[in-house]
């Protein structure tokens, strides 16, 4: 008989309570998990303390706890430490626990564990998502999935409490193949808002009203919808740091390369992501590349007359 995943039944890991997992985590308490929670800084994870989750001392202790292990850090280096690491998951597993990472991460790293996991009579799952942290808060996330079918339809539970497009992508490492897909596209759809906006701005338009006109058309989108009215207010408060996506964009140039794919589209915005960085916006969220956008045609965006 496979894994049952049941609330009441099935013990919960969680590593890492950023701005995503957190909201994620306590979907999980919602539901009726029970969870052991561990994160670098102890008090990012104090609101799920206080939900009723348990403190795991390492990763290891975590696994060493529980029957499926949930993971969402920063940096692919992270997921292989918190992993792989003396003090990792994997090393606190028993045979039948589930290793479930959601960080965007590196597929050959998610192909990596995977192996290694196997090899100890685990089950590794690269789930990465998309929706921020809007779509964390609200339970609505898009989960890429790669992996394991019978694993993946076993955790169906938790995959619910969290999101609302679950699809299973294919073996290890297609879970992240199709967030760096994911990651592609918002990386030129910012530019295109970004440089939109500067248009419309520089023309005398009312951005509020510009809005209401495009939003609901061909052009509309996610970013559109949600990150648009944020720059017109200055509100670069992250739904996702900089860092993290030019961290993605690298990845996915990265295997772009590999695969012998050009992709000056990706290689341009990313090279914007990095003059954001470095002009000290690394742990803004990435809809604040409108700073540096406006700041080469000499506009200050937030100095700006609204």
């Amino acid at each position: 008989m496979g894994l049952v995943v049941e609330p009441g039944k099935t013990r919960i890991g969680w590593i890492g309570a950023g701005v995503m997992g957190k909201s994620m985590c306590g979907h999980l308490l919602a539901r009726g998990f029970a969870v052991t929670v561990h994160s670098r800084t102890k008090a990012k994870a104090e609101p799920l303390l206080a939900q009723g989750a348990k403190w795991g001392n390492s990763p290891k202790d975590v696994a060493a706890a529980t029957d499926v292990v949930f993971s969402i850090v920063g940096f692919p280096r992270d997921v292989r430490e918190i992993t792989l690491g003396p003090e990792g998951t994997l090393a606190g597993s028993r045979p039948g626990t589930v290793l479930v990472d959601m960080t965007t991460s590196d597929p050959s790293l998610a192909r990596e564990i995977a192996e290694q996991a196997q090899g100890v009579g685990v089950q590794s799952i690269d789930a990465p998502v998309s929706g921020g942290d809007i779509g964390a808060r609200e339970a609505r996330l898009s989960i890429m999935i790669g992996g394991d079918g019978a694993t993946v339809e076993s955790l169906k539970p938790c995959w619910e409490a969290m999101g609302k497009t679950i699809v299973h992508q294919g073996g290890p490492g297609a879970g992240q193949h199709a967030k760096l897909t994911n990651q592609i596209l918002v990386a030129a759809g910012m530019v295109g808002v970004c440089e939109a906006l500067l248009y419309a701005y520089r023309a005398g338009l009312d951005l509020e009203r510009v809005l209401q006109s495009v939003t609901p058309g061909a052009a509309g989108s996610w970013t559109l919808s949600n990150l648009a009215p944020r720059i017109i207010r200055n509100q670069f408060e992250p739904g996702f740091f900089v860092e993290h996506f030019i961290k993605d964009m690298g990845l996915a140039l990265a295997e772009s390369k590999r695969m012998g794919l050009s992709m000056p589209g990706l290689a341009l915005a990313e090279q914007l992501y990095v003059a954001l960085a470095a002009q000290g916006h690394g742990r803004d969220g990435t809809h604040a590349l409108m700073i540096a956008l406006a700041g080469l045609s000499g506009i200050d965006w937030r100095g700006r007359e609204t």
